[in-house]
């Protein structure tokens, strides 16, 4: 039986000859570094589940992991019931491209909801001297670790942008590890697809390099935003990152963080987790500041995988289905 198979446990007791019978539902959701805002998403959605854990029979866990495309293969392979993934890495894996390229389309996979909007940030040193994406020629650079979103996002900047990962000097670390290679002046630069404000990037703003957060627009980029339906423009917030050396807010392009699941998954667990969240929107914003914009309209966009039927079930009962895509609903 594998570690993080729904687990359907009856838990026997007998006391004087009386038998009682238990059954509770155990899912996991895969999130991504701990420092990251997926982390905080599966952590404030198991807690919201776990309040009515009676109620709906379900105990929800939360796992760090390697992020987005660690997240869909394990959903697919049944290791994990939910996990957090971008956007773009949910159409890839859907239509068979990128790392599934080989596999061919996972037709299994499911979209439950979006969650917030992620920024591709890109982090310099103030020395370095990067000031677009066309400056990080010859520098050393991470972009991203092997099984997240991010690593494709930072090939599909630099692309856009005529910088051939021959011309830099690549570093392919998680994004945790990146803010103390670059104070420790061991990187130049590194990008981070992720929801703000962020822990880590705050990290890399305040040590002894001073940074900047470069901005990611030019005619390369829009070429980029025509070409992938999945890109959208993005605004950095400056007054996140005070110690930055930005003084404007910064302009970028970006994906959403998306909930999924399995076909296999049964329909019950995953209505009864899209009620609870969509039910009690109000209570999930004020869980993260990268929520506070979140309607229940927004969070239906963004989706390119079919809906799951149990999340489904709970749209067509709240009168949500108009903002779904209808080619997702099946």
């Amino acid at each position: 039986m594998k570690r993080a198979t729904i687990l359907s446990i009856m838990l026997l007791f007998t006391v004087f000859g009386l038998t009682e019978a238990f059954a509770r539902t155990f899912v996991t959701i895969g999130t991504g570094g701990v420092t990251g805002v997926y982390y905080p998403t599966g952590g404030a959605i198991s807690r919201m589940v776990n309040k009515k854990s009676k109620e709906y029979g379900i105990k929800a866990t939360v796992e760090s992991t390697g992020g987005s495309v660690y997240n869909i293969n394990a959903v697919l392979s049944g290791d994990l019931e939910f996990g957090v993934a971008q956007s773009d890495r949910q159409y890839q894996a859907y239509h068979g491209l990128a790392e599934w390229a080989r596999k061919g389309p996972q037709q299994e996979l499911r979209a439950v909801f979006s969650i917030h909007p992620e920024s591709i940030t890109l982090i310099a040193a103030a020395a370095s001297g990067v000031k677009n994406v066309q400056g990080l020629k010859g520098k050393r650079l991470n972009i991203g670790n092997p099984g997240s979103g991010q690593l494709q996002n930072s090939k599909d900047v630099l692309a856009a942008a005529g910088v051939s990962l021959d011309a830099i000097k690549a570093e392919q670390v998680k994004a945790v590890e990146a803010p103390g290679l670059l104070q420790d002046e061991k990187i130049d630069a590194f990008f981070y697809t992720v929801g703000h404000p962020n822990g880590n990037i705050k990290e890399a703003t305040s040590g002894r390099i001073k940074v900047n957060i470069v901005p990611i627009s030019g005619l390369g980029i829009e070429a980029l935003l025509k070409k992938h339906s999945y890109y959208a423009r993005a605004t950095i917030p400056a007054k996140f990152y005070p110690n930055a050396t930005n003084q404007a807010d910064i302009h970028s392009i970006g994906v959403k963080a998306t909930f999924v699941a399995s076909s296999k998954l049964d329909e019950n667990i995953v209505y009864a987790i899209t009620k609870e969240v969509f039910d009690n929107l109000e209570e999930f914003k004020k869980l993260h500041p990268a929520y506070e914009l979140l309607t229940a309209e927004n969070m239906l966009q963004g989706l390119s995988a079919p809906i799951h039927k149990g999340a489904l079930r709970y749209y067509r009962e709240a009168g949500l289905l108009k903002y779904i895509n209808p080619d997702l609903v099946q």
